[in-house]
């Protein structure tokens, strides 16, 4: 992403690649031109938040005519650097780095998984997806002077502390962490981490508990927004 992109909210950069992969569908589909309000039905993003994010980067639309769906996929590929590839490695081939490997990021043309790393010895040498499977043993051997800034982690939670501070030597720059351990690194390197269960748990508790009064609070925040607009 951008210097430029790096400045707006964490929020809204999180939203930008959703925005991205609906604008290429409306784009296949030979639609010219969208509404904030018919993105916003698409991504389940209220209209009111679309149009502030949007404002982060300037005048992207007209008022009456909404937006230009080939300029802004053209800006939000630029902006997301979708013509640059990102190579990625993938620690542990378990099933759900099986997963990952298969699918690879096949919808996202600007990341890609190239390495893949495990220690079962009926997967090192194979290929998974079109990916060969490399002996962890060989981490830094593989990745040293490869331009490799992204790993994921799918393995044990009591292996990913010490994977981690391998993978900082060969100058990862971001984690995908999947294990529900809270790795540490150095401020220079950025850890999203991922608990699948902990997000489950969290889904459950809010259904039972706040069934009406979230909803009640979302159409609060959206006329907040409308107000300020």
């Amino acid at each position: 992403m951008s210097q430029e992109a790096m400045k707006i909210p964490q929020a809204t950069a999180k939203r930008l690649p959703l925005y991205y992969r609906f604008l290429q569908n409306l784009y296949a589909s030979g639609k010219e031109r969208v509404s904030s309000a018919e993105l916003s039905e698409a991504v389940k993003v209220d209209s009111a938040t679309i149009r502030r994010d949007f404002s982060y980067f300037g005048a992207l639309g007209k008022k009456g005519y909404g937006y230009n769906v080939s300029y802004l996929l053209s800006f939000f590929r630029k902006t997301l650097d979708q013509d640059e590839v990102t190579s990625v490695a993938l620690i542990g081939v378990g099933n759900l780095g099986t997963a990952f490997l298969n699918y690879n990021f096949m919808k996202n043309n600007n990341t890609r998984i190239e390495w893949a790393f495990d220690i079962d010895k009926n997967k090192i040498g194979k290929k998974v997806g079109d990916v060969v499977v490399y002996d962890l043993a060989e981490l830094e051997e593989r990745l040293m002077g490869e331009n490799v800034p992204v790993a994921i982690l799918t393995v044990p939670a009591s292996a990913a502390q010490s994977i981690t501070d391998r993978l900082i030597k060969v100058n990862i720059s971001g984690i995908l962490n999947f294990t529900p351990a809270r790795i540490s690194v150095p401020p220079s390197i950025r850890v999203h981490h991922i608990d699948l269960a902990v997000e489950l748990q969290s889904l459950v508790y809010f259904l039972k508990n706040y069934p009406e009064e979230e909803e009640v609070e979302e159409k609060l925040d959206r006329k907040k927004d409308l107000h300020h607009l």
